[in-house]
C-alpha cells in the first residue's frame, strides 16, 4: 500500500468519525458506525486506530495540525514581536470559532463527566501542545533578552485566554453568531495590544 493510499484512508476514518461525533456524541458513535461512516472496513479501520479514544485524538490533532504549524512558523520567524503574536493569535482565533472546534468542545463538556479520561485526552491532544508552544516562544524572548516576563506559563495563559474572552463563551453557549473575518480582525489587534502593553515593553 502506497503512503498516498494510507494518508487518504486514514483522513476518510477521521471524517468519518468527526461526522459520527459531531452528530451522535462519543459514547453514542460505535467504531462500527464510524467505519460505516469511512467508509472502510472494520479491520481497516482498527489498523489505524486500535480504540475509539485513539480516534477523538487523532481528530483533535486533525483539526489542530493547522494551528500548529502556524505557531512553529512563526517562532522561527524574524518579524517584530506584535506580528508574530497576530500571527499566532490569527490561527488560534481561526480554530476555536470554526463549527467543527466549537461543536467537539460542548462534546467534550457533555461528556468527560462520564468519561473523564476524554478531558485529559482532549487536553493533551491540543491545548497542552499549543500551550507548551507559546511557553516556548515568550521563554525565547526572555533568553535573548528582548522582554523581561517574571511568569512565562503566566503570560501564555493569559495570552490564551484573552483570545477567548466572552466571545467564545457566547459561541460555545450558542447565544451569538461566530464572529465575522473583520471582528475577529479587530479582536486580535485589542488582545495583541493589551498582551505587550501590560506585560513586557518591547524596545
Amino acid at each position: 500500500m502506497t503512503l498516498e493510499l494510507v494518508n487518504i484512508k486514514r483522513q476518510s476514518i477521521i471524517e468519518g468519525a468527526t461526522q459520527m461525533f459531531l452528530q451522535y456524541g462519543f459514547n453514542a458513535s460505535s467504531m462500527d458506525k464510524i467505519a460505516q461512516a469511512a467508509p472502510v472496513s472494520k479491520a481497516t479501520l482498527y489498523k489505524y486506530f486500535d480504540s475509539k479514544d485513539a480516534l477523538l485524538a487523532a481528530v483533535i490533532e486533525h483539526l489542530c495540525l493547522n494551528l500548529f504549524q502556524v505557531v512553529d512558523d512563526a517562532i522561527a520567524e524574524t518579524e517584530s514581536i506584535e506580528n508574530i503574536l497576530k500571527k499566532i493569535a490569527s490561527a488560534f482565533v481561526e480554530l476555536i470559532f470554526s463549527e467543527d472546534a466549537l461543536g467537539l468542545y460542548r462534546l467534550i463538556i457533555t461528556e468527560c463527566r462520564d468519561f473523564p479520561q476524554l478531558g485529559q485526552l482532549v487536553y493533551d491532544s491540543a491545548p497542552k501542545i499549543v500551550n507548551t508552544q507559546l511557553i516556548t516562544y515568550l521563554d525565547s524572548l526572555n533568553q535573548r533578552n528582548e522582554v523581561t516576563l517574571l511568569d512565562v506559563n503566566f503570560a501564555a495563559d493569559a495570552f490564551i485566554s484573552l483570545l477567548k474572552g466572552e466571545l467564545h463563551f457566547q459561541c460555545l453557549l450558542g447565544i451569538r453568531t461566530i464572529p465575522t473575518s473583520e471582528e475577529k480582525k479587530v479582536h486580535i489587534e485589542q488582545v495583541v495590544k493589551l498582551f505587550i502593553q501590560g506585560f513586557f515593553n518591547v524596545d
